[in-house]
């Protein structure tokens, strides 16, 4: 099946809240775009719900709780899915990685620049979590 079957790219995003209704964004080393929402690839083994917690975990040292999926997304020009889903931050001190240099929680009304689609992303996360 391997070799006759296209390969896909499984992502994960996450849109984590604090207890102020802020979303945690990571300023990343390799993006045109330096802040956007955490996530990364899942590996073989995982749930995309435990990849993303491990994604945040190693490159933030942040410890978050998964709670929501939230939507699917498919890109047919990288065949890549993502998995968006909604978590809550629990704790843990940032400390930079090779591939973020900063974490912060912004509020909706000052959120940096950020790509329209993870934007819009955000405002549906909030109206879903107040309801």
């Amino acid at each position: 099946m391997r070799l006759t079957q296209d390969q896909f790219l499984v992502g994960t995003t996450g849109i984590i809240f604090n207890n102020k209704n802020e979303v945690l964004l990571f300023k990343h080393t390799y993006r045109q775009n330096q802040w956007s929402l955490p996530g990364g690839y899942m590996k073989a083994t995982e749930h995309p719900s435990e990849g993303l917690d491990r994604e945040i975990e190693e490159e933030s040292g942040l410890i978050v709780s998964i709670d929501k999926e939230m939507k699917i997304r498919a890109d047919r020009e990288t065949a890549r899915l993502d998995i968006t889903y909604i978590g809550t931050y629990i704790g843990g001190r940032f400390t930079p990685s090779s591939e973020v240099s900063d974490a912060r929680f912004f509020s909706f009304e000052n959120l940096p620049i950020l790509p329209k689609n993870q934007l819009l992303m955000i405002k549906e996360a909030l109206q879903i979590k107040v309801t």
